[in-house]
C-alpha cells in the first residue's frame, strides 16, 4: 500500500514554488531587465568610425548597424542582418554636383517640405539644417512598414544621401541611432561658404505627428 503525500506538504510546496516565481519575476522586472536594457542601449548607440573615399564620406556609425558592409554600384549599405526579419541599416550614396552649388535650390526645398502633405506620407517631418558646415536636410517618414530617416547633404563636388531605418528592430532606439549617426556625416571636398539663407527650418504638417525623439 502506497503512502499518499500529505495535502499540507503539497500545498506548502506549491506556495514555495509560486512565491519563488513571484520573487524571481519581481527581480527580473525591477532589477535585471532595466539594467540589461541600458547595456543594450549603450552598446547599440556606441559610435564607430567609418570612411569611404570613393563616396567622399566620413562619419560615425552606431554599432547597432555596424555588422556587415555591402558595397553596390554608387554606394554602400551598412546593415545588421536578422534571420527572420528586416534588420536595421544605413544606406549611403553619392553623386556628382554638376553646377557646384553649395545650397539646395528653393524649388527642391519646397518640394521636400510639402511632400508629406502632397503624398500623404505618415509621420512626415522635414528639417533643413547644416551638417559639418554643409547645407543639408533631414526627413523623417514612415514607409515600407517602418520609420526611416533620410539625410541629403550638398557640397561643391557632390551630393550625398544617407537612408537609415530600424527595419523591424526597436524603433525608438534605432531611430535615435539613425539620428546620431547621420548628423556626423562629413563630406569631402572644398569648404562651403557661409549660408546665404537661414540654416535651420523645420516643417511638420499640422495633421501629422512629429517623429518620436
Amino acid at each position: 500500500m502506497r503512502k499518499q503525500i500529505p495535502t499540507q506538504l503539497v500545498v506548502g510546496l506549491a506556495i514555495l514554488v509560486i512565491g519563488g516565481g513571484i520573487v524571481w519575476g519581481e527581480y527580473f522586472l525591477m532589477k535585471w531587465y532595466p539594467s540589461h536594457q541600458e547595456v543594450v542601449k549603450k552598446e547599440t548607440l556606441l559610435l564607430l568610425p567609418y570612411k569611404n573615399d570613393s563616396l567622399g564620406i566620413e562619419m560615425q556609425v552606431a554599432a547597432g548597424f555596424y555588422e556587415k558592409v555591402e558595397p553596390f554600384a554608387g554606394g554602400v549599405r551598412i546593415v545588421a542582418p536578422r534571420f527572420w526579419s528586416i534588420g536595421p541599416s544605413v544606406r549611403l550614396t553619392s553623386q556628382p554636383n554638376p553646377d557646384q552649388s553649395t545650397e539646395f535650390t528653393p524649388q527642391v526645398l519646397a518640394k521636400w517640405q510639402t511632400l508629406g502633405v502632397t503624398e500623404e506620407i505618415p509621420r512626415y517631418h522635414f528639417e533643413r539644417t547644416r551638417l559639418n558646415n554643409r547645407d543639408a536636410v533631414l526627413i523623417w517618414q514612415y514607409k515600407d512598414r517602418a520609420m526611416a530617416l533620410t539625410a541629403r547633404i550638398i557640397s561643391p563636388d557632390r551630393i550625398v544621401q544617407a537612408d537609415c531605418t530600424p527595419g523591424r528592430a526597436d524603433e525608438d532606439l534605432y531611430m535615435q541611432a539613425c539620428d546620431e549617426s547621420l548628423r556626423t556625416i562629413k563630406v569631402a571636398g572644398p569648404e562651403s561658404p557661409p549660408p546665404l539663407t537661414p540654416g535651420v527650418m523645420e516643417l511638420t504638417p499640422a495633421e501629422q505627428a512629429p517623429p518620436k525623439p
